[in-house]
């Protein structure tokens, strides 16, 4: 067994103490660094919103700043200057100014810390209005409105839901104690939900957004609990014997699928979401873990090394006695970490390439493999809702920092807090 556990990068990632050192605030904020975004991208003007400085915080620039990231847009207003947003504007203008969309918006104060956000935005180049937002805020909700701007930005141009108003949870490590923290998706805006002495490990979003499923190692062992954010209230979900890991959730919510050791060699169970109902899935005589959900329910990625080295499985949810595992993975000599896009037509993963671990994606139908880095310490890749990017964990400096990437490898960013490393992201759901 101390073998295999020396093989499996991943379990050794999963099973040990985080090895993360942070010296800062849970106010700290992320500072983000775009590359490779490409040369064709939608010339968007996004206007100072019109009296903006009644706001604590600039909603212009949120707004900006969520479109550069998406790595499909140039802003070519990066001023203070505002535009009206009533009537129509000068389009013959703006075309000769280089843009192809024009965002227009104001602020109204309606109470003390109340705010009305008016948008619109205009299609340039057909010379035409696409509608816009009014959205009530409190002024400590600023954030959550411009994302929501953004996201209806990408869809009205781009026909796709944009992931801004979607959140993050990342794992650091602050002296000798760990926080599980919740942030924007733009790594902005962390709060904590847990704190702890001990690691805390593999968070798992719930489908609806509302609850978490981690590793705690409090009890000096690894236990899964899942975590209602709204509340704080938790539950232990698995405490057997031996170790307890690698929680994921079913697109249904009712259940997750988990790796357990009680019995010998780690295997995977199913589990309801209340903690009952637990059963075995794989049978196998070596290591199955880091079980996957497909996105109709109906199977299950894990990693196995019954072929020798770590390589990516399919099985029934049921069980692979329902339907013989089926190996997925073959262009890498040792692959884990399976994460399947929400389409179901891509598989993300962690292959060793001479030493070197790195992000690749597997498109399922034709079996075509990419790298998406050339990093050399990659792990726990988790796709964006609307599955056009993947966040991961990388190193930058001999630092953990989180990292995200396009599908088609493109567009890059590194999201880091000065002075700590983080880990163990995962991205969570759209919040409908």
């Amino acid at each position: 067994m101390l073998q295999l556990v020396k093989k499996f990068h991943f379990l050794g990632a999963m099973l040990v103490a985080v090895c993360i050192s942070v010296a800062t605030p849970a106010l700290a904020q992320m500072n983000i660094e775009i590359t490779g975004v490409g040369q064709s991208l939608y010339p968007i003007a996004v206007m100072r919103f019109k009296d903006e400085n009644k706001l604590p915080t600039s909603v212009t620039e949120i707004i900006r700043q969520d479109l550069a990231r998406s790595g499909y847009f140039k802003n070519t207003e990066n001023g203070n200057a505002a535009e009206s947003d009533e009537g129509t504007p000068n389009y013959k203008s703006w075309a000769a100014r280089g843009a192809d969309a024009l965002v227009v918006g104001s602020v109204v104060q309606t109470g003390g810390s109340q705010f009305e956000i008016r948008y619109k935005l205009f299609d340039i180049r057909k010379s035409e209005s696409l509608g816009g937002l009014n959205l009530n805020s409190s002024a400590d909700n600023l954030r959550a409105v411009a994302h929501k701007i953004a996201d209806d930005i990408i869809y009205k141009l781009l026909g796709e839901r944009g992931v801004f108003s979607t959140r993050l949870s990342y794992v650091i490590k602050d002296g000798k104690r760990y926080r599980l923290v919740i942030s924007d998706a733009d790594g902005q805006n962390i709060r904590n939900a847990m704190n702890s002495s001990e690691p805390i490990i593999s968070p798992s979003w719930s489908p609806d957004g509302k609850k978490v499923a981690y590793v705690s190692f409090e009890d000096r062992k690894p236990v899964v609990y899942v975590h209602e954010l709204a509340t704080g209230r938790r539950i232990s979900l698995s405490n057997q014997k031996g170790n307890n890991s690698a929680p994921a959730w079913s697109p249904d919510g009712k259940k997750l699928a988990i790796s357990l050791s009680k019995d010998g060699n780690t295997q995977i169970y199913g589990i309801n979401a209340d903690g009952t109902g637990l059963h075995r899935l794989t049978r196998g005589s070596t290591i199955d873990t880091e079980p996957q959900y497909s996105p109709d329910g109906r199977s299950i990625y894990f990693t196995s090394d019954r072929g020798g080295n770590p390589q990516i499985y399919r099985m029934s949810a049921d069980g692979e006695q329902v339907e013989g595992a089926k190996r997925i993975t073959y262009k890498q000599g040792f692959v884990t970490s399976p994460r399947i896009s929400p389409d179901g037509k891509y598989l993300a993963y962690i292959a060793n390439i001479g030493g070197a671990y790195r992000l690749y994606i597997l498109n399922l139908a034709t079996g075509d493999a990419q790298a998406l880095t050339d990093g050399t310490s990659d792990e726990s890749p988790s796709f964006a809702a609307n599955g056009r990017y993947v966040l991961y964990s990388t190193k930058v400096g001999g630092k953990r920092v989180l990292a995200a990437v396009s599908v088609d490898g493109n567009s890059k960013q590194v999201l880091s807090i000065p002075g700590s490393d983080v880990r163990q992201p995962s991205w969570g759901p759209f919040m409908d």
